[in-house]
């Protein structure tokens, strides 16, 4: 499951890569705050949709909000398990969400994602900052979904939120996404041209299909070993959270058997 991502370079590099891009964005990101923004806390982002007026850059919340349910607890759980949608379930399962707004495409504009990797007799899961070769930024598909909401004040207002399309993982991100529920899975990481057809008016639902079947080769994936991903733990060289960081003994990806024991870093 991915929850966090990076996004750290100037969003003017976004504009010029879409010429004609339409600002409606409504929300400034810090450059502290962007370098890891986590999931889970639906934060508001920058994402480029297909409109009728042509691309936009739109705020939204990370995270697509279950608008079957009405009990705000459960909402919160359901929806923390929305914020990434399973590419084989947009065109196959029709009962789902993601079946519904399958229309509703985006782009994530992304400079890097977080992953943990376990090793075997280590406690603490090791961090991983992980992103295509030479691209900055780049852009990961999605979708999203557009509801009235009526507030406590019984105002109704227009919501979005979006989840990021995962795919099955190629052999490197099998190897650093290695534990959990929701293991073996990894962005729908594409070029920039896939990324420009995937919010193209002219995309037809088989040209979409062969974006969302797309496996990105391992070695057109860069990634290194961070300090940290969450939390507020400075690291003792003062870099940022998405610089390299030499964990000792640790063993190479696809032998998941420490080399030696674990330091404690924090």
């Amino acid at each position: 499951m991915c929850i966090d991502i990076s996004f750290h370079s100037d969003i003017q590099l976004t504009r010029d890569a879409f010429p004609g891009l339409i600002d409606k964005s409504s929300v400034q990101l810090s450059p502290e705050f962007s370098e890891q923004i986590f999931g889970i806390v639906f934060p508001p982002y920058n994402v480029i949709a297909g409109t009728e007026n042509g691309l936009e850059l739109l705020s939204m919340e990370w995270g697509v909000v279950p608008s079957w349910i009405k009990d705000p607890v459960e909402i919160k759980k359901r929806r923390m398990k929305m914020l990434n949608i399973q590419s084989e379930r947009i065109y196959d399962d029709k009962k789902s969400v993601w079946y519904r707004i399958k229309k509703n495409k985006i782009l994530i504009p992304v400079d890097g994602i977080f992953e943990h990797r376990e090793i075997k007799g280590w406690k603490k899961k090791v961090p991983y900052y992980v992103r295509p070769n030479g691209s900055n930024p780049f852009y990961i598909p999605g979708l999203y979904q557009e509801l009235e909401m009526v507030d406590e004040d019984g105002v109704v207002h227009t919501s979005q939120s979006f989840g990021l399309i995962t795919r099955p993982a190629n052999t490197k991100m099998c190897n650093i996404h290695n534990s959990g529920d929701n293991k073996h899975r990894m962005p729908l990481f594409t070029g920039f041209e896939m990324s420009q057809a995937w919010v193209s008016k002219s995309l037809q639902e088989n040209e979409a299909k062969e974006i969302l079947s797309y496996e990105i080769p391992d070695d057109d994936l860069e990634c290194h070993s961070v300090y940290s991903i969450r939390g507020n733990a400075h690291r003792p060289d003062g870099k940022h959270k998405y610089d390299p960081w030499d964990w000792p003994g640790l063993p190479p990806l696809g032998d998941d058997i420490a080399l030696s024991p674990q330091k404690n870093l924090f």
